[in-house]
């Protein structure tokens, strides 16, 4: 296989273009191409608004040793290393490998475990993707809540409802970003998530995708539990105890929980699994007309062809802390993502097409054991349940809302200006800058001024902002070893509930590494 980069052409060109590019680029005629195929594309923006896409192209030719020697360096002989999964192990497991949750950490190492005769068994304390659907649609129209399948819990995890963004700054040298998203293009995902610069799927297809890929397991030889959660673990007795009255018997369980399955953190800590609290970030929402975030992207007030933009920022401020954006959903929406009575967290997601009318991220600052106030493992989880417990009280039981003008001043809204929110759940006017300790808020509304120096309009008074975003990441990190179990050496802490991962990504990769870890010591079920 051969390979070419820097191929640039304007952002509005036809696949014909793209292809007589290949051809006068690599020095090579029309009928010497046998294949060509899209590695990677990128969006140069520059210059807007003259906007134009950079390809990496992999192509086969007739003669490569030719093209080789005419495309004076332009062109590199390239090998693919695919992915592959280790030997098998030698050691008879105890039982079957159980998986504990779905989300994409246990799907994918569930899925690998699979592919390798293991046949493994899926506990998930949800419900199926399809009747979570229905679940989380109903709690945004009526309020009510089900505390087993909601927007964290559920077949798929969390990020099935979300922007279902696969990019990750995970550095990876053995192929397993590029199978998790080979995996995801096979079970029904498009295409060009495998060269887009940053690809997304989509709540909508996501759906699809996860209980595809659940038929193949279970095609495999594996099995799912739903409604099913994990209450207990008996470490001497190599069990774990589902709804508090089901023993399950296993030599290997993947603890892939999640980063909101509160009750199961206070659980294994209760049982002596070593653990610790982690720092995480927590923020707002906040919405701005995507027509708004495509001229600062593009240069000009029509993107045509374009997809909806997106955009990453950060600002360092005097104080020391860093302010970002994190999961930024192009024309979507911002959700109640709840997971408890009583307690209100918000996130954001997209359908595939990113059509709605406004954009949303969330402008997030770190926070750690410093503001946690305490060592204790479990602090974390309390200092976002604070957090929860004020956000709940502002808006009443529906997500608080306020004006970025209001926000600065402290002051409920009373109206919208400019902007109307996209909210699935209810919504209503409260003091957002309540939830937050007065060092915290000042660190945001200085971010956000900062961020408008970047994008125009970034902290225009009109701004709606929502909270509160505290789910961006595990609070908590289940500790393992190089063999990635727990001192509890048949339990392997996975994903991001774990505190591996961060994102849809990073998490299926890490459940790849766990399965890989079970491979290496077991034989096959």
């Amino acid at each position: 296989m051969l390979r070419i980069t820097q191929l640039k052409l304007p952002a509005e060109h036809t696949p014909e273009q793209l292809r007589k590019k290949l051809l006068r680029a690599a020095y090579i005629k029309e009928n010497e191409l046998k294949t060509y195929s899209i590695r990677k594309r990128s969006l140069d923006a520059r210059k807007k608004p003259e906007l134009y896409y950079v390809y990496t192209i992999d192509f086969s030719t007739l003669n490569e040793e030719r093209t080789l020697r005419f495309s004076k360096g332009k062109v590199q002989k390239v090998k693919e290393k695919p992915y592959c999964a280790p030997a098998h192990g030698t050691e008879r497991i105890q039982g079957r490998t159980i998986v504990i949750g779905s989300g994409p950490a246990g799907l994918f190492c569930a899925y690998l475990l699979a592919l390798e005769g293991y046949e493994p068994l899926v506990i998930e304390r949800g419900a199926p993707v399809r009747e979570r659907q229905k679940d989380v649609q109903e709690f945004w129209e009526t309020g009510v809540l089900n505390t087993a399948s909601n927007v964290q819990f559920g077949e798929g995890g969390a990020g099935t409802f979300s922007d279902g963004k696969l990019n990750t700054l995970v550095k990876d040298s053995a192929g397993r970003n590029r199978f998790v998203l080979e995996t995801f293009v096979k079970f029904g995902a498009p295409q060009d998530i495998l060269w887009e610069q940053k690809p997304h799927i989509g709540t909508d297809i996501l759906i699809d995708v996860v209980e595809a890929m659940r038929n193949e397991i279970i095609r495999l030889g594996g099995e799912f539990h739903f409604h099913s959660q994990v209450t207990d673990i008996l470490p001497e007795e190599n069990c774990i105890v589902v709804n508090d009255d089901q023993k399950i018997k296993t030599g290997a369980a993947v603890l892939a929980v999640g980063h909101s399955a509160r009750d199961t953190f206070q659980m294994l800590f209760d049982r002596g699994i070593p653990m610790e609290s982690k720092s995480f970030a927590v923020g707002v929402r906040v919405e701005h007309p995507q027509q708004m975030i495509d001229e600062a992207a593009y240069g000009r007030k029509e993107r045509g062809r374009l997809s909806a933009a997106a955009y990453k920022l950060t600002e360092k401020l005097e104080n020391g802390r860093g302010v970002y954006t994190f999961c930024m959903c192009p024309g979507g929406y911002v959700v109640n993502a709840s997971s408890e009575e009583g307690y209100l967290a918000v996130n954001g997601m997209s359908y595939h097409d990113r059509a709605g009318e406004n954009a949303n991220s969330a402008v997030i600052v770190t926070v750690s054991k410093e503001d946690y106030g305490s060592d204790h493992p479990l602090a974390g989880v309390r200092f976002q349940r604070e957090l929860e417990k004020r956000a709940w009280e502002e808006g009443k039981g529906s997500i608080p809302v306020q004006r970025f003008d209001d926000f600065c001043a402290g002051r409920v809204s009373s109206n919208f200006g400019s902007i109307i929110p996209n909210i699935k759940g209810s919504h209503a006017f409260g003091n957002v800058r309540n939830i937050f300790s007065e060092e915290l808020a000042i660190s945001l509304e200085q971010g956000i001024r900062g961020m408008d120096k970047k994008i125009h309009g970034f902290a225009g008074d009109d701004v709606i902002l929502s909270g509160v975003e505290s789910r961006t990441s595990s609070p908590v990190r289940i500790l393992r070893g190089e063999e990635f179990t727990s001192s509890v050496s048949w339990i392997y802490p996975c994903g991001e509930g774990a505190g591996y991962a961060g994102g849809i990504t990073s998490a299926a990769m890490d459940g790849l590494k766990v399965a890989e870890a079970v491979i290496r010591k077991y034989a096959a079920f």
